[in-house]
C-alpha cells in the first residue's frame, strides 16, 4: 500500500476524495491505517445519460443489476440534470461541463456504458478510456452509432418511426439489453425526500388522494387534455370520494387556479423540483400524460393512470401498478407535436374512462 512522509493512505478507497478528507475520517477521525470502512474499488463504471430529466429516471433501474453484478464497483454518473439522481446510491454524479469533461478524459473505467446518442455523450464514449465500452458511439462524419450489435434495436427503434410503431419492449428493458443485461423488473431508485420536512397539513386525510397532473410540457401538445375533461374527471372523483390534488409546474398554474376555483380541487401552487416529488409522494395514485410526472410517478412506486396517445404503449412499464388509457379514436401522429387532423385525439379519450381506471387502481 502507498504511504506519504510514512503515512498510509488508501487511494483505492470508494471513500478516499483526494481533494478533501473523506467521510470516514471527517466524522469519526479515522485515517486510512486500520480504518474499518475501507472499501476497495474493484471495478469503476461510468454511465452517460444526460437527458431528458424522465429518461434519467427511467434509466435508474439500472442501478440495482450494477450493484448485484458488481458489489464493488464505484459508479460515477454524467448527466444534465444532477438533483434528479439518488446520491446514496450513486458514488460520483457529475453535471456535464468542461471540469467534468477534463478529469474523465484523464481517468480510466473498467466499463463505460453511454445511454445518449447526443453527439456529446458519443464523443466522450470514444475519448474517455475504458475496458468495455456498450451504447453509442461517434462515427467520423459526427452521427451517431451503436458501438456494439447489442446497441443496434435501441438505435434502429430511435430513427425509424415505423420500427419504433413495431416495438414490443419497454424502454427500461431496451436499456438494459443494450448493456448486456436481461430486464428482470428491477424498480427504479429514486430519492423520495421524505426527510426534507416539508409540510403537508393542509393536505387533506381521509381518504384517498389522486395528484392530478395536467400539464405534459410544450414540446409534444397533442398530448394535453382540455379544461372540460378535467372538470369532468374532477367532479367523478370528488363524488365517488377521492380527493383530487392538482398538480403542475409554472407552465399549468393559470390552469390549475381554474380547476381549483371551479370545483374546490385542492391545489397548493408551484414548487420546487424536490418538495414537488415529496408532495407526488403523498399521493396514493397519480393520473398524468406522458411527462415527468409520469417517471416520477412509476419511480415512487404510485399506481399511475396514465394517459397516452402519440406513443407506442409498449414502451412504458407501470410495474403492474395503474393502468394505461388512450383515446377511443386511434391517434395517427406518432410522436408529433401537432395534430394532422386539427383536433388532437386527446379530446376523444373521455373522462368517465379515466375514472374507471382510477377505480381500478386505487380502490375508495
Amino acid at each position: 500500500m502507498p504511504e506519504l512522509n510514512g503515512i498510509l493512505v488508501h487511494p483505492d478507497c470508494r471513500h478516499f476524495r483526494g481533494d478533501v478528507p473523506c467521510r470516514p475520517n471527517k466524522e469519526h477521525g479515522y485515517q486510512c491505517a486500520g480504518c474499518p470502512e475501507y472499501a476497495p474499488v474493484q471495478q469503476r463504471i461510468l454511465i452517460i445519460k444526460l437527458g431528458a430529466i424522465g429518461d434519467v429516471i427511467r434509466t435508474t433501474p439500472l442501478l440495482r443489476r450494477l450493484r448485484q453484478e458488481y458489489p464493488q464497483a464505484k459508479i460515477t454518473w454524467l448527466t444534465h440534470t444532477p438533483a434528479i439522481l439518488p446520491a446514496g446510491a450513486i458514488d460520483e454524479i457529475l453535471k456535464l461541463e468542461l471540469t467534468s469533461v477534463l478529469h474523465l478524459q484523464a481517468r480510466e473505467f473498467d466499463l463505460l456504458l453511454n445511454l445518449d446518442k447526443d453527439k456529446e455523450a458519443c464523443a466522450l464514449h470514444d475519448t474517455i478510456r475504458a475496458t468495455r465500452k456498450f451504447g453509442y458511439t461517434l462515427l467520423p462524419n459526427g452521427v451517431a452509432w451503436p458501438s456494439n450489435e447489442l446497441a443496434n434495436h435501441k438505435f434502429l427503434t430511435g430513427v425509424f418511426d415505423e420500427l419504433s410503431q413495431l416495438n414490443q419492449k419497454p424502454y427500461v428493458q431496451e436499456i438494459f439489453e443494450l448493456c448486456g443485461f436481461e430486464f428482470q423488473h428491477e424498480e427504479y431508485v429514486f430519492d423520495t425526500h421524505q426527510d426534507k420536512g416539508y409540510n403537508w397539513s393542509n393536505l387533506p386525510t381521509g381518504k384517498p388522494r389522486i395528484g392530478l397532473n395536467t400539464g405534459c410540457g410544450d414540446r409534444w401538445t397533442t398530448r394535453l387534455w382540455s379544461d372540460e375533461k378535467w372538470l369532468s374527471l374532477i367532479t367523478q372523483l370528488q363524488q365517488a370520494g377521492y380527493v383530487p390534488v392538482l398538480l403542475g409546474g409554472a407552465a399549468e398554474d393559470e390552469r390549475n387556479q381554474r380547476l381549483h376555483a371551479a370545483t374546490g380541487a385542492a391545489y397548493l401552487g408551484t414548487f420546487p423540483l424536490e418538495q414537488f416529488i415529496n408532495l407526488m409522494y403523498q399521493m396514493d395514485g397519480i393520473v398524468t400524460q406522458v411527462t415527468m410526472a409520469m417517471h416520477i410517478s412509476i419511480a415512487l412506486q404510485k399506481p399511475t393512470v396514465l394517459m397516452n396517445n402519440i406513443f407506442n404503449p409498449y414502451e412504458f412499464d407501470l410495474y403492474g401498478r395503474g393502468q394505461l388509457v388512450q383515446p377511443d379514436r386511434q391517434c395517427v401522429c406518432f410522436y408529433r407535436g401537432t395534430c394532422k387532423l386539427g383536433t388532437s385525439c386527446m379530446e376523444d379519450l373521455p373522462a368517465e374512462k379515466v375514472f374507471a381506471a382510477v377505480q381500478a387502481s386505487v380502490p375508495v
